[in-house]
């Protein structure tokens, strides 16, 4: 909590943001900062967060288990734990959602900004059709219920369900696990939102079934002009649809750029070696270099780089000094004291 962080001469900080202002259409995550109680005292699970989910195109959120990024997304929309402390920003417009009451935050969930959860078996209600699920959303805001039907006819058709006009009326055990994930893509897209937070949307399925949704889901941030901010430990589904990625590590972004550049040439060595252990997004080797190590955890980070430990460049600096996010080359952002030399 009191580390220092110094920065560097030769290059632009950016500790208040990152990525320049933009104009409505973007969700501005701005020194996101989550603090949960541990067995130790508290921590900052997620630790100065920031990052844009822009209109018309997909942002990564990619970390191994424990790094942040499915809390980071959930307090897009205030699904934190209760004993959570949350500051910072999230900017919808000019809007604080950060600030924002509950009731508010409610009105934006599903109108505004959707989720996509990762396991639709959980997130459906098992007794009531697939139908009524996605029209229950128009039904609050006064639909008919013949007009919410009929839109859930239309919606699930969007999504690819077959004979939609029938399987309306299922209920969720009735669907395969691929066509239920898209039952819940159709019921996200319900209230109309301009975001969708897409938490591990293909985990749960099988590897065909996965680049179907995928294709899915790019399709409709096309089609629909959606902003699209993905949550995924895969660096094989981030390769297949995101536009921009965010590396995060114990909590922190450790680097931010345009996707293709950040997996051509990572700028921070947990990129190059998750890049390394998964060689399909860059190889057609079936060798895999796996990460040595664990995860920091983030109630107990080591001095300095939490990624020290584990990383092969290490030196003694890293292991007394945290690096500041520092913009290396336009668009790209790192926080590693060597960046420079990666490039």
């Amino acid at each position: 909590m009191g580390d220092r962080r110094p920065g560097r001469a030769s290059a632009t900080l950016v500790r208040s943001g990152g990525p320049p202002e933009r104009p409505d259409g973007t969700l501005r995550v701005r020194e996101l900062r989550i603090v949960l109680p541990g067995p130790r005292g508290q921590a900052a699970v997620v630790d100065g967060v920031s990052f844009d989910v822009v209109q018309g195109r997909t942002t990564g959120l990619i970390g191994e288990s424990g790094s942040g990024k499915s809390l980071t997304a959930m307090a897009l929309v205030g699904l934190v734990p209760e004993t959570a402390v949350v500051s910072g920003q999230v900017l919808l417009g000019d809007e604080d959602l950060v600030t924002a009451g509950r009731e508010r935050i409610r009105q934006v969930r599903g109108a505004e900004i959707s989720v996509v959860f990762q396991d639709p078996s959980s997130a459906l209600n098992p007794t009531m059709t697939i139908g009524d699920q996605v029209g229950e959303i128009l039904r609050s805001r006064g639909a008919s219920k013949r007009e919410a039907r009929q839109r859930a006819v239309e919606l699930l058709d969007h999504v690819g369900v077959p004979d939609a006009a029938s399987r309306v009326a299922a209920y969720p055990h009735e669907f395969s696990g691929g066509m239920r994930q898209r039952a819940m893509i159709a019921l996200a897209l319900a209230g109309r939102p301009r975001f969708v937070l897409a938490d591990e949307p293909t985990t749960a399925l099988d590897v065909t079934v996965q680049a179907r949704i995928l294709d899915l889901l790019g399709r409709l941030r096309d089609e629909d002009d959606l902003a699209l901010l993905l949550v995924s430990h895969d660096l094989r589904v981030m390769s297949h649809v995101a536009d921009d990625l965010v590396v995060m590590y114990a909590g922190r972004i450790c680097e931010r750029g345009p996707a293709k550049a950040v997996l051509s040439r990572g700028l921070h060595p947990y990129t190059t070696a998750l890049v390394r252990s998964v060689p399909s997004v860059r190889t057609r080797s079936a060798i895999a270099d796996p990460l040595p190590g664990s995860p920091a955890n983030p109630f107990d980070r080591p001095a300095g780089c939490p990624f020290n430990p584990r990383c092969p460049r290490a030196e003694d600096r890293c292991r007394t000094e945290v690096p500041e996010l520092r913009e290396i080359a336009p668009g790209r952002v790192s926080a590693c004291h060597f960046a420079e030399e990666l490039q």
